[in-house]
Order: C-alpha cells, then sequence, then structure tokens
C-alpha cells in the first residue's frame, strides 16, 4: 500500500500544530455552500423479484411444495418421480411466467395502494397458473397422450393465485424487515456520534484553533455537524457511495486532528463507483471501528485505507485497518462485531445472494513505507451499483 496523504502534525507535547496542518480544512464557497443531490435514492419497493437470490428461493419453494404434493399419490418412489416430473413440467412455466410480471410491473405496483397490490399479484398468480396448465395441456394434446378440460384447468388457476398471494406476503414481510434494520443502524450511529469523548476531543480541538485558525475551527465544527446530520435527518435507506465516502471523510478528518502522525489515512476511489446505490451510513460505522480497535489502542498509531473500485456492474469497497501487535490475537477480533453484523445484514437486506460481506484478520503484505509481515484487519464488501429509481 502506497500512504502519501498524511494527517496534520502534531508538537512535542502531543498537541495539535495548526499553522502545520493542511489546507484541506480551509472554507471556501463549495464547503459553505455544499451541493443537494437532485434526486436522492428512494427505499427499495417490496416487489423487487428481479433480484436472484428472490427468483432462486421461490422456485425452490415451489419444488417443495412439488415434492410433497405428489407423494399423496404415489405408490413407488419411482411413480413418485414420474408424478413430481409432470407437475414440475407444468407449474415452472407458471412460476416464472409470474415472476416475469411481477418483475416488470414493479415500479407500477409500488406506487399503488396496499389492496389493489394484493388483487393485482392474486390475479396474475391465477393467470400465470392457467397459463401453465394450457401450456402443459397443449402439449399433451399435440402428442396425442392427453385430451384437454376446461374444468381441468380450475385447480392450477386457484392454486397460482393462493402461491401469487402467499409470495406476496412473504416480499411485504422481506421489506418490513428493512425497516428495524435502518433503525437499528440510526440509533447505532447516534449513540456512537454523542460519546463523551468524541465530542470532547472534537470540541478542545476547534477551541485550540479557535485563536490560531478560526477557518479551521469552524470547518471542524461544520464537519461535526454534518455527521449529526447525516446520522439523523435523512429518512432513505438507501444512498450513493459518494455521500457516503464524503461522510467518512468528514469522520477520519476530525479524527486526524485529534491523533495527528498516528493516524495515517490512504484514500483509493474509483470515480466510476460513485453512483452506486448503498445502504445509509455503509462505511462511517466500518472506518469508526478501524479508528476504535486499529489506532486508538497502539501507541504508536496506524493506518487507515479505504478502496472503491467499480468492475463491469458490480462494486468493490474494501476498509482495511492496521491492528495493535497485542490486539492480533484476540481483542481486535473481539472489538469488530456489533457494526459488522449491522452492515452485513443491511447488505444482505438490499441485494440479497447477489452481494459478499468479508470481514477478518489477513496477512499484511505491503504496509506503510514499504513493510511487510504482521496482520492487518480488512472488511470487504462486493455488491451490484443497483439503481437509485
Amino acid at each position: 500500500m502506497d500512504f502519501k496523504e498524511k494527517p496534520p502534525p502534531v508538537t512535542e507535547s502531543g498537541i495539535l500544530d495548526p499553522l502545520r496542518a493542511p489546507t484541506m480544512w480551509a472554507v471556501s464557497d463549495d464547503d459553505e455552500n455544499p451541493p443537494v443531490s437532485a434526486s436522492p435514492p428512494t427505499a427499495a419497493a417490496a416487489f423487487d423479484v428481479c433480484h436472484v437470490g428472490v427468483v432462486l428461493r421461490v422456485v425452490l419453494g415451489m419444488q417443495l411444495i412439488l415434492l410433497l404434493a405428489t407423494l399423496f399419490g404415489a405408490s413407488h418412489w419411482l411413480g413418485w418421480l414420474n408424478q413430481w416430473a409432470l407437475a414440475n413440467a407444468e407449474a415452472l412455466p407458471a412460476v416464472l411466467a409470474w415472476l416475469v410480471a411481477v418483475c416488470a410491473a414493479r415500479r407500477w405496483l409500488g406506487r399503488q395502494r396496499r389492496v389493489l397490490q394484493w388483487w393485482v399479484v392474486t390475479l396474475l398468480g391465477a393467470l400465470a397458473g392457467a397459463y401453465g396448465h394450457l401450456q402443459f395441456a397443449a402439449l399433451g394434446w399435440w402428442v396425442g397422450v392427453t385430451s384437454w378440460s376446461p374444468w381441468a384447468a380450475l385447480a392450477p388457476t386457484l392454486t397460482g393465485a393462493a402461491l401469487g398471494a402467499l409470495v406476496m406476503g412473504w416480499l411485504q414481510q422481506r421489506q418490513g424487515m428493512a425497516l428495524p434494520q435502518q433503525t437499528q443502524a440510526r440509533l447505532v450511529e447516534l449513540q456512537a456520534r454523542i460519546q463523551p469523548h468524541f465530542l470532547f476531543n472534537t470540541i478542545n480541538t476547534a477551541m485550540a484553533l479557535i485563536q490560531i485558525d478560526p477557518d479551521r475551527a469552524e470547518s471542524v465544527l461544520e464537519d461535526l455537524a454534518e455527521l449529526f446530520r447525516r446520522a439523523l435527518a435523512s429518512p432513505s435507506t438507501r444512498s450513493r457511495l459518494a455521500d457516503e465516502v464524503d461522510l467518512a471523510q468528514r469522520y477520519l478528518g476530525i479524527e486526524s486532528l485529534r491523533f495527528g502522525d498516528r493516524l495515517q489515512l490512504n484514500w483509493v476511489l474509483d470515480p466510476a463507483a460513485d453512483d452506486a446505490v448503498v445502504p445509509h451510513l455503509l462505511l462511517q460505522p466500518l472506518v469508526e471501528n478501524a479508528v476504535k480497535h486499529g489506532i486508538e489502542p497502539s501507541p504508536e498509531g496506524g493506518w487507515v485505507r479505504v478502496q472503491t473500485q467499480r468492475q463491469g456492474d458490480r462494486v468493490h469497497i474494501t476498509i482495511s485497518n492496521s491492528v495493535p501487535a497485542a490486539a492480533t490475537q484476540a481483542s481486535t477480533r473481539r472489538g469488530h462485531g456489533i457494526a459488522l453484523r449491522n452492515v452485513r445484514q443491511r447488505v444482505l437486506l438490499m441485494h440479497d445472494v447477489e452481494a459478499r460481506f468479508e470481514a477478518g484478520l489477513q496477512p499484511l503484505i505491503d504496509g506503510p513505507a514499504g513493510q511487510g509481515g504482521g496482520q492487518c484487519h480488512v472488511v470487504r464488501i462486493v455488491m451490484p451499483m443497483g439503481s437509485q429509481a
């Protein structure tokens, strides 16, 4: 890793030396009037059945129902498999047709009233069931095996309507799971932001700068206010990755004034990944953990590295940090728990099996100033770029 960005230095007594601090804290017209996103990301709709994970769960659930249902009329395992194959030939096209229809209409459905949503989804299930039966009956009639009867279409039609309503209920419940997770994330964030030591150190830093450099003191307080505003004001469960990076930079900027040379920052940011849609408050809890468990316990300090990269239609996010030598085996592992679990749950709620979340200690191959060996803590997130609509 090439650590080029250095935090503001401190004096021999450990007090911040504002005269040698970087100019990143100078107030400009852009800082006073930050740009506002014209179209903030909206909450995920309940009908987002286009996810691979949702499709797999619906199809596998249908397969399980068929396996159990065909057991009733089977006298031998070969007969059971034969009945399951025939039932699958009729049900699978119906399920796929329903998934395609709901996926295509998901945005329109998301704008309708709840009662109309249930009626439409149930009706689509009935039509899909009738379609599956008709195509199976047509195939049987074509090869001369079966003859078609209108009465025979009643059972698959009603079954399709019932299963459509069942999946609708599951999708609504799945959507509702996102709200408690988001509420918990905001509560955890608020608790972290109002920790006395964080407020005390930040205000002390601002007070030390007031007489020497009032502009920088004002910028520190503005960043602190922005952290509170982001944690409490935004009603959205989604955010642009660029906004999350900005929030993390504000937090680490404040911490760099406190730790001085003990905290080395390295940002490797891909502009092509800025528009990726990610869970709100994704990065800040992770970089806070990195500082709390990687930098603060170490007398020598350490480093934090944040990297974003877009590869095709996926974004890769990596947060790594040094770990104190004494904490490598035990305390660092225990320290990363609540924040990691919270972020992992929210990432999986948004992208399901399309996302990957990894966290843990890894060998340090190339550290600051070419130092190798030892271990570092790495959090790696891979997810689709997503859509704000």
